[in-house]
């Protein structure tokens, strides 16, 4: 099988955002997307945003234009979220994102009238139904596919620092989990989610593909649902391991984090420099570790085994990246991930509103809601740290 890799301009960005749509009083999720899309594709038809549904009726997904720069991919996700408040706030639903809602159960949810998401149920029945998670998905432009899955394989190293820092999960269906990120483990119960298979260039990714095609496992690329992927049709990496991130800035700061890496090793390619990479079964052991202890995880960094904390390696990376976060124009966003690292990540802040509420999960959605609404935007974070 023969899979073109569309033309991308390097290191241009797209963001993806998963959106929970909730009643403003109870916290409940509403199955009202399908409700406020049609005024939403009408009026933003010529916009460089797009808003549409997801396999829930519960959720909408906002995707950015393609940006040079992380600011301008952030700029049309802003506008995009103006423009479903303008549907919203007058029927009284709230917004709010993370990996999962803090007390939602999946029988009560309902499933996006579309024949892909019916035969996706069909198929994985009680782990498709459960499928209760939000995420946000960043996009790279590659140049070459001949880098492809160099670069995704170097980037399969960071997998564990972009789970702890958006890891934003601890609770599932009601219940305390223990894990940061209950949203990482619950996914990879899908066919071809979780880790991606560690192939060595873009023909063996054809010939997996091939296979799966072959064998129906799946009709195209298009559901290759790997933490990392190949996106052919827009000639990208597409980084997924992500929970929903619950603020504006936390957005961008992965956002760049995913660029800057990218860049850092296409670099390295150029150069005829060997990428580093770690065996599979580390990869493996890091997503656990970061999904159980989030930013309090220790990870395994390199091939020999060595392991440091994951907030230590993120620390030292950003400190080796920092120039090329000038060069790409998204040094103020990637210096917000100080911000999540001094503060904390979103599963952090939900439980400490829990504990303070006395466990009351109702409190952590209205805190959710909140924090989407009331935090800073994006341009307001900035001139705050430029001051």
């Amino acid at each position: 099988m023969t899979v073109p890799f569309a033309t991308s301009a390097r290191s241009s960005v797209g963001l993806e955002w998963e959106i929970m749509l909730a009643d403003g009083v109870t916290g409940d999720l509403v199955p009202r997307a399908p409700e406020i899309l049609p005024a939403l594709e009408e009026s933003t038809a010529l916009e460089r945003y797009t808003v549409t549904g997801e396999l829930l009726t519960n959720t909408v997904e906002v995707t950015s234009g393609i940006g040079d720069t992380v600011a301008a991919a952030v700029d049309d996700i802003a506008d995009a979220i103006a423009a479903i408040r303008e549907q919203t706030d007058p029927r009284g639903i709230e917004l709010l994102c993370a990996g999962s809602h803090p007390f939602a159960q999946w029988y009560d949810q309902g499933i996006t009238d579309k024949t892909r998401y019916h035969k996706l149920i069909e198929r994985t029945q009680w782990w498709g139904r459960n499928m209760m998670i939000w995420g946000i998905h960043v996009h790279v432009g590659v140049e070459d596919v001949n880098k492809v899955f160099p670069l995704i394989n170097a980037l399969s190293i960071y997998l564990p620092h972009l789970q702890a820092l958006s890891a934003s999960s601890p609770f599932w269906a009601g219940e305390r989990t223990g894990y940061a990120s209950n949203r990482a483990l619950v996914f990879q119960q899908l066919p071809t989610a979780g880790l991606p298979w560690p192939l060595q260039d873009w023909s063996q990714f054809e010939g997996y593909l091939d296979d799966m095609v072959r064998t129906g496992v799946m009709a195209d690329a298009s559901e290759v649902r790997w933490d990392i992927r190949p996106a052919p049709r827009w000639g990208t990496i597409e980084v997924r391991a992500c929970d929903g991130m619950s603020t504006l800035p936390e957005l961008a700061a992965v956002a760049a984090l995913v660029q800057v890496l990218v860049e850092h090793f296409s670099r390295q390619l150029d150069e005829g420099r060997k990428l580093p990479s770690i065996p599979p079964w580390f990869v493996r052991e890091n997503k656990w570790r970061a999904a159980r202890y989030g930013l309090e995880a220790r990870i395994i960094v390199d091939a020999d085994g060595t392991q440091a904390p994951v907030r230590e390696h993120l620390m030292q990376t950003m400190d080796e990246l920092a120039d090329i976060a000038v060069e790409l124009k998204c040094a103020r966003e990637f210096v917000g991930l100080d911000t999540t690292l001094t503060q904390g990540a979103s599963y952090a802040r939900q439980l400490m509103v829990a504990d303070a509420a006395d466990g009351d999960l109702r409190e952590v959605v209205q805190h959710l809601i909140r924090e989407f609404r009331a935090g800073p935007t994006l341009r307001e974070h900035l001139a705050q740290l430029s001051r």
